[in-house]
Order: structure tokens, then sequence, then C-alpha cells
């Protein structure tokens, strides 16, 4: 998905966190990154693989 440079960390990598927002709702609480990640505002993740991050303790 990421066609800038320097291009976004990938959704594997530790620090997938830092791609860009290409998509922002936050009425619905979530926000789709350059790579592909989903980013919810509780702090979980959802991995173009289908991969679930759940939120860490205490992020809400």
């Amino acid at each position: 998905m990421c066609n800038h440079q320097p291009p976004c960390p990938p959704a594997t990598a530790p620090d997938h966190d830092a791609a860009r927002t290409i998509v922002f709702h936050p009425g619905q609480g979530w926000s789709l990154l350059c790579n592909g990640v989903l980013a919810f505002e509780d702090g979980g993740e959802l991995l173009p693989g289908g991969e679930v991050i759940e939120p860490s303790p205490g992020a809400c």
C-alpha cells in the first residue's frame, strides 16, 4: 500500500504503528494505516493477515 518515500514500516515490523494514517474515522473509533493495519482507539489492532493485537492493559 505504501508508495511514498521513505516507506512506512510493514505490518509485521515491531514499529508498524508508525505508518502514516490514510483513513481516519474517529466517530467509529478506527484508523487505517498505510501498511494495511487497522488501528482502534482502544489500542487494539487488526493486521492485514487477520492477526489481532489486543489492547494493552490500561490503554483505555
